[in-house]
């Protein structure tokens, strides 16, 4: 009978466990990066020679990843186990298991990770695992990990997780399973931030926008990012939604996507492609797709590597197909999540099987709620400047929310005389031309023409505010946004296009005839050329 780890013995940091490449010197980097910013004890970097590739044989996972892993682990004290001499049918040596107590297990850039499918040890089994998509023992490394004390379970198809969905799971659930997370990424430096952006964003609290894309792809996918969203609306963030069939499309309003939920595209596109754009720290992302984390060597193939090369601090992908049943549920992983909960703890709540294509990358100690909203907000003067106007967003719905809209508004007001961001300026604006104050909504971005540029991410959202500006009869507002923005020689040209041709009009209005001239040659030239 499996025991309990001791849950007692220590704090979480000083039981995770280190697998680095012994053979990579940035993996061992990595490692001792995570170990020296955490807190982890030297002696629990566990680093083997193993391939540098991504994807490995089964015969090489057993011989230099889980053999030596397992039996280093029970020489350590680790896992409490006494060894046998059988082996199971893949040639691993077979162990009488009482329990570990490991809190996660890191795996660092370098450490394979995906394992190919050997039709050779393909087995009949009975249902429901029997199904023809499920007789496969392809899969994620790390989920393999994850039954280490576990023996002679069977590799084709997938094996439960007794974590799933388990507020209080018991002491036999919890020694059941190994929690395992990776640090990695396009380039090891990608890598290494995941650990300096979780442990930033602990102190300040998530600071951003939310945003959840609903694709219409099939009725139980749909439902959990619904389920998300709701989530997200008693959470009080600021929130876009969009229910379209397509992606998020790269003129969308994309400014400080500190939580993002969504599906259904094979590579990564809309304003993630966007020149120079990047993640708020604390970031987590979630994109659903069968093949997300194939690869993540690449900074544009699939989701999960590109995320992280653009500044995410968690996400969850699968190695290879996984189907929707089994995969990372976002509506759970944000429930976990928000209720203060460690990412790697959340990811297992979140994911119903092992032994399967499942992977999460970040830091398992990373909380990202770890900040009471109270703490937070009381906290707001010490928070970065540009980020700082979402946190003050957050306390408006949440006032709203409680049916106090006035004490939100006067909230509002003042922070943007203290302190005017773009994204409440914005807000404000918006609520004064939906009140039927113009002048109100034009003062409320009087501001954002003096504003030096905008950073990649508030281009959308900057085109949104001046068009706003010539709803309400302020065009010489709009022109001094155009004027911004425009000169940007990274700006695409599916936002340069629009910006040229609403400018140009602005420009007019307000009695610029050489600048309205001047925008309007510019699109002129624009629109015979090739498309950026």
């Amino acid at each position: 009978m499996l025991a309990a780890p001791g849950l007692g013995a220590g704090s979480l940091a000083s039981r995770v466990i280190l697998l680095a490449n012994r053979d990579d010197p940035d993996s061992m980097r990595i490692a001792e990066h995570y170990a020296a910013r955490r807190g982890v004890p030297w002696e629990n970097i566990l680093a083997l020679p193993m391939a540098q590739t991504e994807t490995i044989s089964w015969p090489e996972f057993v011989a230099t990843i889980w053999q030596p892993v397992q039996d280093e682990l029970v020489r350590r004290a680790w896992i409490d186990a006494i060894p046998m001499t059988l082996t199971d049918p893949v040639g691993r040596k077979k162990y009488a298991i009482g329990g570990h107590r490991i809190s996660y297990l890191v795996i660092c850039r370098g450490v394979p990770l995906r394992i190919a499918n050997a039709p050779e040890l393909s087995a009949p089994r009975p249902p429901p695992f029997d199904r023809a998509e499920l007789r496969t023992n392809e899969g994620a490394v790390d989920s393999e990990l994850s039954l280490l004390t576990q023996t002679n379970y069977p590799v084709n198809g997938f094996v439960p997780n007794p974590l799933f969905q388990k507020d209080a799971p018991t002491g036999w659930e919890r020694a059941a399973v190994v929690k395992v997370a990776r640090l990695d990424g396009p380039t090891a430096a990608d890598a290494l931030a995941l650990v300096d952006r979780a442990i930033f964003a602990e102190r300040t609290g998530l600071l951003g926008r939310a945003y959840v894309d609903v694709a219409n792809k099939h009725p139980d996918g749909d439902r959990w990012l619904e389920s998300v969203a709701a989530q997200l609306t008693a959470l009080g963030f600021d929130l876009e939604v969009d229910r379209l069939p397509a992606t998020f499309p790269v003129t969308a309003r994309f400014d400080a996507p500190v939580l993002y939920f969504g599906w259904y595209a094979g590579d990564l596109t809309g304003p993630f492609t966007l020149p120079g754009f990047q993640f708020p720290p604390g970031a987590i992302a979630v994109h659903i797709h069968s093949f997300s984390a194939a690869t993540l060597r690449s900074a544009t193939a699939g989701w999960c590597g590109p995320l992280v090369a653009r500044g995410v601090t968690a996400t969850v992908g699968n190695v290879y197909e996984p189907y929707l049943d089994f995969l990372h549920r976002p509506d759970l992983l944000l429930q976990a999540l928000a209720r203060g909960e460690t990412f790697g703890d959340a990811a297992y709540f979140a994911e119903p099987v092992l032994s399967w294509q499942a992977i999460a990358i970040g830091d398992p100690l990373y909380r990202p709620f770890a900040r009471s909203w109270a703490d937070q907000w009381q906290g707001r003067a010490g928070l970065p400047v540009r980020l700082g106007g979402y946190a003050t967003l957050r306390e408006v719905h949440l006032r709203e929310a409680r049916h106090q809209p006035a004490e939100g508004l006067a909230i509002a007001r003042a922070a943007l005389a203290a302190q005017p961001t773009l994204a409440l300026g914005f807000s404000l604006a918006r609520e004064r031309e939906q009140a039927g104050d113009p002048g109100g909504a034009a003062r409320a971005l009087q501001f954002a023409g003096r504003l030096a540029g905008f950073p990649p991410d508030d281009w959308a959202l900057a085109l949104e505010a001046a068009r706003l500006l010539q709803r309400v009869h302020a065009p010489a507002q709009a022109k001094n946004i155009y004027a911004h923005l425009l000169p940007d020689p990274a700006l695409p040209d599916e936002l340069r296009e629009p910006a040229l041709r609403e400018g140009s009009a602005a420009a007019l209005a307000a009695g610029d005839q050489e600048l309205a001239l001047e925008w309007a040659r510019e699109l002129g030239r624009l629109l015979p050329g090739e498309r950026k």
